[in-house]
């Protein structure tokens, strides 16, 4: 298997210095340390037009082409990568392990956080990676589909609270149609926000309605309508004062909808333009949206991920192994990226529909006696190999290939004595 090229620090950084950058929203921390350890110069910055220039400038000054930082995107190190500078993403956990190198008190201080960058970078150079970025279209579509699972999230919660309210103030309304937040649902409450105002609807007024109203699916019989009105709970509380709280509900729920299907349309372009869109639209269950999600956070630079391992590293599809003594442990990853952990996982979870592979991998896992988020990331794990190879080969999915490649490590294995003794 060819794995990808990794870009490495050089043995001595340029300038014979190495600096650390403790960011924050007002102002920031910066350390420069030769490398002897010494500190060779420490100052502020603010987080402006003219702090980030002068921060660039004096870094300039103290022959600094290196810089370690606790997050890998922002303005600042927009600024740092522009300016030719060399930027380590050191992350935050990893910080607050290594300031027990220098003193076990545990204080919290930015100042001494920005030598702790620096002097690390300085001394842990073999182990440490430079920030490649992705490209300007990958960035912009991770910014599209991390704003839409966010709006997904308040739609959510604003139904939930519209749920909530009409229990109390319209419960016919609830179980209405199937689901709340339809747009047949919402249409319905614009009309009839109130007990009062939904009153006088019978099997006429209902079929009446429903024939001026554009739907999307096919909504219940006008008769079965009408009798899930007359059979809800009455309601309680002022009419009038609950139907303007409803009308205020069902309109933001409505409003973030749409917002939501705007985002859509404009992700499924920006997917359409990616040089990458054809590696994920190819997999099974993929979609647009799904495609979208797996390529912004995975990204396009191929050095980010040498080899699929790393991939579901980083992923949290694959365990964390504990080694000590006798003790042999699996547990679970936590320090991961939870967005890219969350697209994997959510295309692996549905892909069972679509693939025998992968519905095979899962029904296993869970005749192992595992439970179904578990069984969901030992899928997902296998899919990172199939993700990486594809992504790495800048080619499509295709399952006739994967069968094939299946079959002959099956009969591989059959023909080896090992599995042979074991049968």
């Amino acid at each position: 298997m060819k794995y990808a090229l990794v870009r490495l620090l050089p043995d001595v950084p340029p300038g014979g210095v190495c600096a650390g950058i403790d960011w924050a929203d007002a102002d920031h921390a910066v350390c420069v340390v030769d490398m002897a350890g010494r500190v060779r110069d420490r100052f502020a910055a603010a987080h402006d037009r003219a702090g980030i220039a002068g921060l660039i400038a004096r870094l300039r000054k103290n022959q600094a082409g290196e810089v370690a930082i606790e997050r890998g995107d922002g303005v600042l190190v927009g600024a740092l990568l522009q300016a030719g500078l060399t930027v380590v993403v050191i992350g935050s956990r990893q910080v607050k392990n290594l300031r027990s190198r220098y003193g076990s008190s545990g204080a919290k201080d930015d100042r001494f956080d920005s030598y702790v960058l620096a002097d690390t970078l300085r001394t842990d150079r073999a182990r440490l990676r430079p920030l490649v970025p992705d490209a300007p279209v990958t960035t912009a579509l991770r910014a599209a589909v991390r704003a839409r699972k966010d709006l997904v999230a308040h739609r959510v919660a604003a139904c939930n609270q519209l749920r909530a309210h009409l229990a109390v103030a319209f419960p016919g309304a609830i179980g209405l149609f199937h689901q709340l937040d339809s747009p047949l649902s919402l249409a319905f409450l614009a009309a009839f926000p109130s007990r009062r105002a939904a009153a006088a609807l019978d099997e006429q007024a209902i079929a009446a309605w429903l024939a001026t109203v554009p739907r999307r699916g096919k909504a219940a019989p006008a008769a079965v309508l009408a009798a899930r009105l007359a059979a809800a709970a009455p309601g309680c509380g002022d009419d009038a004062a609950q139907a303007a709280v409803t009308t205020q509900l069902a309109g933001a729920v409505a409003d973030l909808a749409a917002r939501t299907g705007a985002l859509d349309g404009q992700i499924a372009a920006q997917l359409a333009a990616h040089p990458d869109a054809h590696i994920f639209t190819s997999l099974p269950r993929a979609g647009t949206l799904r495609a979208a999600r797996l390529l912004a956070e995975i990204g396009d630079c191929r050095a980010r991920y040498p080899d699929p391992w790393s991939l579901a590293g980083i992923a949290g599809v694959a365990p964390v192994t504990r080694r000590s003594g006798s003790y042999l442990g699996h547990e679970f990853r936590w320090n991961v990226n939870r967005q890219l952990r969350d697209a994997v996982c959510d295309f692996a979870a549905d892909s069972r529909n679509a693939s025998c592979w992968a519905a095979g991998i899962y029904a296993a896992a869970r005749n192992r006696g595992k439970d179904h988020p578990h069984a969901v990331r030992i899928t997902a794990r296998a899919w990172t190999y199939v993700i990486w190879r594809c992504w790495q080969d800048r080619t499509a999915y295709d399952p006739a290939k994967h069968r094939a490649f299946q079959d002959t490590l099956t009969r591989q294995d059959a023909t080896t004595p090992d599995s042979a003794g074991k049968a």
